[in-house]
């Protein structure tokens, strides 16, 4: 499996040191973002792909026609400006973070983000491939940024054509809609997955199609036997609605970022098209399956008629998705997409972001995957009665843990909050986040902004809220 390469050049500019007492606390956070804003205007490029030469352009700082020209004497006037701006929002932005963590006052806590993959922030070369990136009207199909994107999305999807729109939810609204064209078609798809709970039943409200849930086995597999039955059923009774598609979530988020095995994709493809039905994947986090199973995504894609891939969870981009498939398949998308307001105009801002997640999408999310698999056993070797997680089910980026004796709120609660007892013991404070999952379960998510030494900081909180609900 080959992947692009991506080498970021740049120098950072501290910035002044801070006249406010209460900022001074904050001077290396004020330095470190007025360094990021000002690369903007002082550096030339990020790199080149392993492919190719990524299409960028300097970042022109002068004023807009129009517009007043900067003072005499300041020809830096936007990258002060910008400085300006970083240096008076880092003290506020961390008074916030601190704010109800508990440490304190001045010494805001270590945060240890683990709600989602979706938390990420754009680093320093991904904002500089944003501000330098050469744009056009991508309605017009005149964005250059966006078509390298979606000429390499398609290359690594191994599919005739890709579309870039804003959302993964719109990727799986538009594929179920090209899919399905006669309102009342149905949809079969997992009872858990996330088309149907979490996308505001688009399917229903948007396409006018009817969505069959099956139960979902524990892999986020569907039971072969149940499909094939409900498949036989809509093509054997003129009451029934007739089943166009199937679609399918690789890796899946509500199983615990499971892996869709390739002999069972095999397996869904002879199902569905011997009753004549087409194939969606929802690929949100494809690439982390692809990483996991040590393939390329071509080959889980193949199996499929459509496919969709996020940018913005795991590969770190803030916002972006493609779906891909045949010209024909994508040429209806296009209209879709336009229908449904997805049509954007100088987007290669934000493919230019996507292009820099791609490229090392292959070490980060394998990073990812370690870190998880370390919490899992870390949290198992504690061999705590308030908790319990089964490292073998850790496949990717995510991390199940069941709650006993207390909530998942509460445990949620203590693990954001600092006490002096906690500092004084383990010598830090550290703020874990997480997301309640479901009654009785707490879901981990890690992703390229928590590192190896975040995952033992997250542990020895959790070691520590755990003893102290032992006493």
């Amino acid at each position: 499996m080959q992947w692009p390469s991506w080498s970021a050049a740049g120098t950072t500019t501290p910035s002044a040191a801070p006249r406010d007492p209460l900022a001074a606390n904050y001077n290396s956070r004020r330095a470190a973002g007025a360094a990021r804003l000002s690369r903007v205007s002082q550096d030339p490029g990020v790199g080149s792909w392993a492919t190719g030469t990524p299409r960028l352009r300097p970042f022109a700082a002068g004023p807009r026609k129009g517009s007043a020209a900067p003072a005499s004497g300041e020809p830096g006037a936007v990258s002060a400006m910008l400085r300006a701006l970083a240096g008076a929002a880092a003290p506020a932005l961390r008074v916030l973070q601190a704010r109800g963590s508990g440490s304190r006052a001045g010494v805001p806590a270590h945060v240890v983000d683990l709600r989602s993959d979706t938390v990420t922030r754009p680093g320093p070369a991904m904002r500089r491939a944003m501000a330098e990136a050469v744009v056009g009207d991508d309605d017009y199909g005149e964005d250059p940024t966006v078509r390298e994107l979606q000429e390499k999305a398609a290359q690594l999807l191994g599919v005739e054509q890709t579309l870039f729109v804003p959302t993964n939810t719109m990727a799986n609204l538009i594929c179920v809609m090209a899919h399905c064209r006669r309102r009342g078609s149905q949809l079969l798809l997992g009872q858990e997955c996330h088309l149907h709970v979490y996308e505001q039943g688009g399917t229903a409200q948007i396409a006018g199609v009817h969505s069959q849930p099956l139960p979902d086995l524990p892999h986020g597999t569907l039971d072969l036997a149940e499909l094939e039955r409900a498949l036989a059923r809509s093509r054997g009774n003129r009451y029934h609605p007739v089943c166009e598609l199937v679609c399918l979530e690789d890796s899946h988020s509500s199983s615990g970022g499971r892996v869709l095995p390739l002999n069972y994709l095999r397996q869904v493809r002879h199902l569905v098209r011997t009753h004549g039905a087409r194939i969606h994947l929802d690929g949100a986090r494809l690439m982390n399956a692809a990483v996991a199973q040590r393939v390329s995504p071509a080959r889980i894609v193949e199996h499929c008629d459509s496919v969709s891939l996020c940018f913005s969870k795991g590969l770190g981009a803030p916002a972006g998705a493609v779906l891909g498939g045949s010209s024909d398949f994508v040429e209806e998308a296009w209209r879709l997409r336009k229908a449904l307001g997805g049509g954007m105009r100088q987007a290669g801002v934000l493919a230019a972001a996507a292009l820099v997640g791609l490229a090392d999408a292959e070490q980060v999310l394998r990073q990812d995957h370690d870190n998880a698999r370390r919490f899992a056993r870390g949290l198992q070797e504690l061999a705590s009665p308030f908790c319990s997680v089964d490292p073998r089910a850790v496949e990717t980026n995510m991390v199940m843990v069941t709650v006993d004796g207390l909530s998942p709120v509460e445990l949620c609660q203590r693990l954001q909050t600092v006490s002096a007892e906690e500092e004084a013991r383990v010598g830090q404070a550290v703020r874990v986040l997480l997301f309640p999952w479901a009654e009785r379960t707490v879901r981990a998510v890690w992703h390229r902004d928590v590192s190896a030494c975040d995952t033992e900081l997250a542990l020895r909180k959790w070691g520590f809220v755990l003893q102290q609900l032992g006493h």
